[in-house]
């Protein structure tokens, strides 16, 4: 399929939070900067909805962090994160994220997936055949599963520039910006 985009193109965005966040940190030591990225994926195109998907804490110190999406005009949904015996963390949005992209299909021209995450091969086949919408996929590409890359009809690889997605990490730390530790699936 060929790649289009033009500015009367409606975008919706789907940010896989926990994994785009992990990916920065376990990489290159660093946060993510989602409204960069956000503005990169977009282009001159018009957004219709970006929704960030995020773990809570019981401490809620992740509260600047999700102002700070906010104020970069990201939706957020949250979600309790779940603490298992034994210590492990969890926070598993993929269903949610499928099923939203799915109800807006209609509405939108182009979905945008950022994630890294093989689980939406599926989801990306079906936004494809079933609603032709056209599905483009932004991660890192060192930590983003290769099939998901191949099925995708566009491919942002925040590796390639990765110091314009990530925030400065010079500065000392605001802990009410850091995000829970959770398991990836």
């Amino acid at each position: 399929m060929t790649v289009i985009k033009h500015k009367a193109q409606r975008v919706g965005i789907f940010i896989d939070t926990q994994n785009i966040y992990h990916s920065a940190k376990n990489l290159y030591h660093a946060k993510a900067n989602f409204g960069a990225i956000i503005k990169e994926a977009l282009g001159s195109r018009i957004l219709v909805r970006a929704i960030a998907y995020v773990a809570t804490t019981e401490g809620g110190e992740e509260r600047g962090f999700f102002g700070a999406l906010e104020k970069a005009g990201i939706e957020t949904r949250t979600k309790p994160l779940q603490i298992f015996a034994g210590g492990a963390k969890k926070a598993n949005w993929d269903i949610d994220m499928a099923m939203d992209a799915v109800k807006l299909a209609p509405k939108l021209d182009t979905i945008i997936l950022v994630t890294g995450d093989g689980d939406f091969e599926s989801l990306i086949e079906y936004l494809q055949n079933t609603h032709g919408i056209q599905v483009e996929v932004v991660s890192f590409r060192k930590s983003s599963s290769s099939k998901l890359v191949e099925v995708a009809d566009d491919f942002l690889d925040l590796d390639q520039n990765p110091k314009k997605y990530l925030l400065n990490t010079d500065r000392p730390r605001d802990s009410r910006e850091r995000m829970p530790k959770v398991v990836l699936e």
